[in-house]
């Protein structure tokens, strides 16, 4: 497989979704909360300039979400994880 077949959008969607798995601390003035960070690099950096995590960078194990990182790491948990209540036709 060559770097290029891969769909690095896809593999973005599927870590936010995935550290919906460790969210903690949530702080209900900002929406902002914390996930664990052992995830690949490009994807954090990408995921930061979306506006969807803070600075990945620094000692800290998390990173922390901002509020529309927290809401979308849910939506896309959900999409990609949880079964669906009613059979899909």
């Amino acid at each position: 497989m060559e770097e290029r077949d891969i769909d690095t959008d896809r593999i973005d969607e599927a870590v936010l979704a995935l550290m919906f798995l460790t969210l903690h601390d949530l702080d209900r003035m900002s929406g902002t909360c914390r996930a664990w960070k052992s995830f690949d690099w490009g994807a954090l950096g990408r995921l930061y300039e979306q506006g969807l995590i803070h600075n990945p960078v620094g000692k800290a194990k998390s990173v922390v979400l901002t509020s529309a990182g927290r809401e979308r790491c849910e939506q896309l948990f959900q999409g990609l994880f949880c079964a669906s209540r009613e059979p899909s036709v």
